[in-house]
């Protein structure tokens, strides 16, 4: 652990965030509006590489209320587990309470980390748009770990499996479950600070 410690270099951020959501869907049609089933995000602490907390919720859609076949085959959500849950304006509000107690009210500082640009570019924009729900400003700018595993490693990576194999790491749970993508997503933050890379915001609203 030594010699991990001497490659980390001080990040721009004390925290990193790191979120997948998954949506509903179809494999024959496009969904409009798409909705947010599943709201992950784990809390990583740059300097420690601990992860500190999880805030994990699901999601019940309120247009397209019935989950596709293809959906749970994808995700690993069934229908009772979006039954009776939140609404996502409600769902908003348990996340900005959670990040009020762990960051906001300590004045850390903190990056979201996806895997691509859609969850916070397009997905959270476009939901909160359809349902005019005020989306918190936190949301407006990222860390696409895609573009960072590409300048850490020169190899763009076309997806999470293949950043997991270029850095000898097995993928652990299931691919396209929210909390397991966040998971592995945070391995591969955690082996990219390791390496002494220094991570920074590539993308904004």
């Amino acid at each position: 652990m030594a010699h991990v410690k001497e490659n980390l270099k001080p990040q721009n951020f004390q925290y990193f965030l790191v979120l997948d959501f998954e949506a509903t869907c179809d494999d024959n049609k496009k969904l409009h509006p798409q909705e947010i089933i599943e709201f992950p995000v784990v809390m990583l602490n740059a300097e420690t590489l601990a992860t500190e907390s999880v805030f994990h919720e699901y999601v019940q859609p309120r247009v397209h209320n019935r989950l596709t076949h293809f959906c749970t085959n994808l995700t690993g959500i069934i229908q009772e587990m979006v039954d009776g849950q939140d609404h996502i304006e409600d769902v908003l509000k348990k996340y900005d309470n959670w990040m009020e107690e762990k960051l906001l009210s300590k004045g850390h500082t903190f990056a979201f980390v996806t895997c691509g640009d859609w969850d916070l570019k397009t997905m959270l924009p476009s939901q909160c748009d359809y349902f005019n729900i005020k989306k918190p400003s936190y949301f407006n700018q990222w860390i696409n770990i895609k573009k960072e595993y590409a300048a850490a490693t020169s190899k763009y990576p076309r997806g999470m499996p293949a950043m997991l194999e270029g850095l000898s790491l097995d993928l652990e749970g299931r691919h396209h479950s929210g909390i397991d993508d966040s998971k592995n997503i945070t391995r591969v933050v955690v082996e990219l600070l390791k390496k002494g890379h220094v991570f920074k915001m590539t993308g904004r609203l």
